[in-house]
């Protein structure tokens, strides 16, 4: 046992629970935490604003199909591109085929590509199945994409990825044994997961009280732009002290990938949130 085990917290957990030969990874289990906790808190919002559930399980499908299917096309177009060559269907199944065949569960997600992907997707659905204005429908989405954010942080610190950068001086400093291969030496990091993670928990009950105890859900988009406003600019500020997803694509000056990406969706958060007060909830779409 060396000094920096004793002066740091080590986080070395089992990958998930074991159920007989079956494996619960709890990545997996933050995603099914992360989407029927939203389902239920949907459920909710809809008997709060008197709005028929019917469309309940066409929303919650085409959902989790567009923060997956987004997510992952999201990694790979911004952080690995070459894997459209190199191994095409793997891009889209949970799969890869070179050089060997092997079942890999979804690895490999930017929430970048599942914001654009989702929000498409709920423009769509509020026009085609709920016959409404599409910002009725992301101002309810944001705030449970807020707490699922929360889910999927944790999972990444399940998995001890996404790390941050060595931090030996910082008292909130971890280690991370799992990521010896990909990082060479054991060394204190910053538990980036968990930074974004309790921030994005604090969003969710902030704009889960603005919802209920405020006049804003009824200014259609504020919400949804508050969302974007405040959870990208906490993924631009966290961005500083993590470690790279992979070969950065897109940078400007000292800025990384991400924090290029998060600048654009900042500003239409904003944007949005202004123009929100052209739409009240009695507009029809």
């Amino acid at each position: 046992m060396n000094l920096a085990t004793l002066l740091y917290f080590t986080w070395d957990p089992s990958k998930g629970i074991e159920i007989g030969t079956f494996t619960l990874h709890y990545y997996s289990l933050m995603f099914v935490l992360a989407f029927g906790i939203g389902y239920y808190l949907f459920v909710k919002m809809f008997k709060i604003d008197h709005e028929s559930e019917k469309s309940l399980d066409t929303i919650f499908t085409w959902t989790l199909i567009g923060t997956i299917l987004g997510a992952r096309l999201g990694h790979v177009i911004f952080y690995q591109p070459e894997l459209f060559k190199q191994d095409f269907w793997s891009v889209f199944l949970p799969i890869q085929t070179v050089p060997e065949f092997k079942f890999t569960g979804f690895s490999g997600l930017a929430s970048h590509g599942a914001a654009i992907v989702l929000v498409v997707s709920t423009i769509i659905i509020a026009i085609k199945v709920l016959k409404k204005n599409p910002l009725w429908l992301l101002d309810r989405l944001a705030i449970t994409v807020a707490l699922a954010g929360f889910f999927i942080r944790m999972g990444n610190f399940f998995n001890s990825e996404i790390v941050g950068k060595p931090a030996p001086e910082s008292p909130f400093a971890v280690l991370f044994p799992q990521q010896s291969m990909e990082y060479g030496e054991i060394v204190p990091r910053y538990p980036t997961q968990l930074f974004e993670a309790f921030s994005y928990l604090a969003l969710f009950f902030v704009m889960w009280g603005i919802y209920l105890y405020t006049k804003k859900k009824y200014s259609q988009g504020w919400l949804f732009g508050f969302f974007f406003a405040v959870l990208w600019t906490i993924r631009f500020l966290v961005e500083f002290l993590k470690e790279p997803q992979g070969e950065e694509k897109i940078t400007l000056g000292i800025l990384n990938t991400g924090q290029v990406l998060s600048i654009p969706l900042v500003i239409i958060g904003l944007a949005v949130m202004l123009y929100s007060k052209n739409f009240k909830y009695e507009d029809k779409f």
